[in-house]
This record gives structure tokens, sequence and C-alpha cells, in this order.
């Protein structure tokens, strides 16, 4: 006996509820005949939330039951809420991993040099790049977080507006081999003052801050990562400045 599920979503001209495809697609996944109704317009939706005594859509019904909208559907089916995927850690991991690889790609094609030299700057690099990205599609949002801590921008707030542009900056010079004396300085400053100021934030006063490292509104904890990453750029600065005075 096949099973069946009816469900109601909203799909007008202007809006296709994307918890209401999520649904079905769950149903179906689950082995449902799906009874799909479409709620056509707003009028439609109102009516429908009266009457059920509901206050949104999608709802799914089961055996006559209300089983409800798309997380109460996981929940019938015992299933983690997709809000859970992940951690607070999970952006910085994607992050890395993704330099990395890119640069294992690059060096796949032909288009760098092999070797842990030119691995590790080019994946400082591309790391650098992809943060300050990150930290400039909401520049706001960062600032907010980022002045809450580094210790230049704490005096100096336009600072924390010109970090993100800093970074992008020194990323792409090394990528594209830069003189060093034009990029050294730059990736030098904004490690040596980030780490310093993560250091006095969580080591010294034991602060528990969130890090900007990958854009405002992070839930990222300041710390080890946060620290690592401006030794890097530090690290990638004293080495490219030494390698020039050599």
């Amino acid at each position: 006996m096949s099973k069946r599920a009816v469900l109601y979503r909203m799909v007008t001209p202007e809006h296709i509820c994307p918890f209401g495809l999520k649904s079905k697609d769950l149903l179906e996944r689950k082995g449902y005949e799906v009874d799909d109704h479409h709620l056509t317009n707003r009028s439609e939706t109102d009516a429908f939330k009266e009457k059920h005594g509901v206050k949104t859509t999608p709802q799914t019904f089961i055996d006559d039951r209300r089983i409800g909208g798309y997380d109460d559907l996981r929940d019938y089916f015992n299933l983690k809420q997709e809000s859970e995927f992940g951690s607070r850690y999970t952006p910085i991991i994607v992050i890395f991993s993704l330099a990395a690889l890119m640069v294992f790609a690059l060096m796949f094609k032909g288009g760098l040099p092999t070797g842990i030299e030119p691995f590790v700057l080019n994946f400082i690099g591309v790391a650098m790049v992809i943060l300050a990205l990150q930290k400039l599609q909401d520049l706001v949002a960062f600032s907010n977080q980022f002045i809450t801590y580094d210790l230049l921008a704490m005096k100096q707030v336009r600072y924390a507006y010109v970090y993100p542009f800093a970074e992008a900056f020194a990323g792409l010079g090394m990528l594209a081999g830069l003189p060093a004396l034009l990029v050294s300085p730059v990736s030098i400053f904004i490690g040596a003052i980030g780490a310093v100021s993560v250091i006095k934030a969580v080591y010294i006063d034991n602060r528990e801050l969130k890090c900007a490292c990958v854009g405002g509104n992070s839930d990222l904890p300041l710390g080890f990562i946060s620290l690592t990453e401006n030794l890097a750029m530090l690290g990638a600065g004293l080495y490219m400045l030494s390698a020039w005075l050599a």
C-alpha cells in the first residue's frame, strides 16, 4: 500500500516557498506520494492559515494528521535539523581547505612551481584573499566585531574599514609575485597587530569574543585559529622580506 501525504505550500508568480519545495522533496525521498496543493495568492494563504489555525506554510498532513512545517517534518522522520549541520568552525575549515585545494590544482596544472615553499606562500595568499572577500561582503558588520578586540581599531576605528583591503592587497601581492618591499610591510603590519591583539584579548584579558576573520556576525570564537591566521600573515611577510634582503 502506497504512502500518501498532503502538502500545502505557497507557489505564486512572485514567490515560491523554499521550505515547501524542501518538504515535497523530503516526502518523496521517504517514499510518499504527495498530493501537492499550491496556495497561489495571499488571500488563499491567509484563508488556509485561518482554517487550520496555523501561522506559517508549508503544512504537511499524513494520515489526516497535521505534521506541520518543514522543521516539524524533519522531526517526524527523526532527522537532524538543517540548522544543526556543521559547526562554528565550519566556515574557516572550508576556507582553508579550498585554499589548499586551489593551490594543489594550480600546481597540478603546471601554473605554479611545486614544492613546500611555493605551496605555503601561495596557500597563505589565497587564504588571505578569500578571508578578505568574507569581510568585504559586509564591511560594516565586520567593523562592528573587529573593533571590539583589535588594539589599533579600538583607537582608530577607520582602520577596521581599511584592514580587509590591506589583507586583500597583501594576498594578491603574494600570488602575483610583487616586489617584497610592496607586499611584506603590509602583511607584517596587519599580522603583527592582529597577533598581539588576539593574545591580549584572549590569553591575557581572558575575554570571550567572536572572531571577525571570516566576516561580520561570525560565530567563530576568537582564539587559536585567529592567532594562527595573523601569525601566518606575519610569517609570510617576514619570509618575503628576508628573501629579498638575502
